[in-house]
């Protein structure tokens, strides 16, 4: 049963998944590929339509955890999903600059 002590967690989650399409969007925008052999194929269907498979599969992964109630797990998700987001903002700003 989902615990009102995991609703930041949950919302912190869809937070990141929000800002990782954001990020990839944009460094998609600048020339930078995807880095995920999974999601690269996902993306042959079109960048938006294969971020959105991507997600939906993320959310399926975090309900499953909550479901078993492996809540440490979905914080451990929450960390990968900060680190690829600053991974994403890195590469889109090493790009812009290489471009001056």
């Amino acid at each position: 049963m989902l615990q009102r002590a995991d609703l930041p967690m949950i919302w912190l989650f869809l937070y990141l998944q929000v800002l990782d399409v954001l990020t990839t969007l944009l460094g998609f925008s600048i020339g930078a590929g995807e880095g995920s052999p999974f999601v690269r194929l996902l993306v042959l269907w079109g960048p938006v339509a294969g971020l959105v498979a991507s997600k939906l599969g993320a959310v399926a992964l975090a309900t499953i955890c909550l479901w078993m109630r492996k809540q440490f797990l979905l914080r451990w998700i929450n960390y990968w999903y900060a680190g690829l987001v600053v991974w994403n903002i890195l590469v889109s700003l090493r790009l812009l600059t290489a471009e001056v």
